[in-house]
């Protein structure tokens, strides 16, 4: 692979120059607001757990990968984009489920495992069914076990009546409608040129900086 070979996947990239993509490079301070807003709720709620500052930490590089690959565009860049994203899921998924649900690891070991599994399962057979219409997807699906994660927790809470559980169920809503958009951008060029990643952006900023203040409410009344 050659790691300096350009990228050019969403409407607005015309050309392989730094500033080419100026919207999708410039919305991701919305995940850099999000840290900045995790971090001002955990200093109120005097939380010093390393996991959740983590998080923050996560949040935060995020935004900074996802700036260098809607500017630099090389497979470099897309590393710096993707690995603190999966970094930030997994992490909040432990985080969130031991130590504001109250699951025991080994039971979120198997139950994880086994919704990975299904959820491979039912991807490969989704992509065989759809064939070459399955690119129609634009790589939204790598993004499919963080969106069932989303819903399981919701659907978890909402059953104990969890004072969390509209917060997070809203979340679920509003990364559903980021994925929309995502899947969406690259068929909508010639109609909306700078196309609709960019709302992937704000929104899924939205999605960590809600992650983020659900986790701090969580830790803060579980202590």
């Amino acid at each position: 692979m050659d790691w300096s070979t350009p990228i050019d996947i969403y409407c607005e990239r015309l050309s392989p120059g730094f500033w080419a993509e100026p919207v999708n490079a410039l919305t991701n301070a919305a995940f850099l607001l999000a840290a900045l807003a995790g971090a001002i709720a955990a200093r109120r709620a005097g939380l010093r757990q390393p996991a959740l500052w983590a998080l923050i930490a996560l949040a935060a590089l995020i935004g900074i990968g996802s700036f260098l690959f809607h500017t630099i565009a090389t497979p470099w860049a897309a590393l710096t984009d993707v690995l603190p994203i999966w970094a930030f899921v997994l992490l909040y998924l432990v985080t969130f489920a031991t130590q504001v649900m109250g699951i025991r690891p080994l039971r979120l070991i198997f139950g994880s495992a086994l919704a990975l599994v299904a959820l491979i399962a039912f991807m490969t057979a989704l992509r065989a069914a759809l064939g070459p219409a399955a690119e129609a997807l634009n790589g939204s699906g790598q993004y499919a076990p963080g969106l069932l994660g989303l819903i399981v927790f919701a659907a978890l809470l909402l059953k104990r009546r969890h004072p969390l559980g509209p917060l997070i169920a809203t979340t679920a809503a509003l990364f559903t409608l980021s994925l929309a958009f995502r899947t969406a951008d690259l068929h909508l060029c010639t109609a909306l040129p700078v196309g609709t990643h960019f709302l992937w952006h704000l929104l899924n900023g939205t999605v960590i900086g809600l992650l983020l203040i659900a986790l701090v409410r969580g830790l803060e009344a579980a202590r």
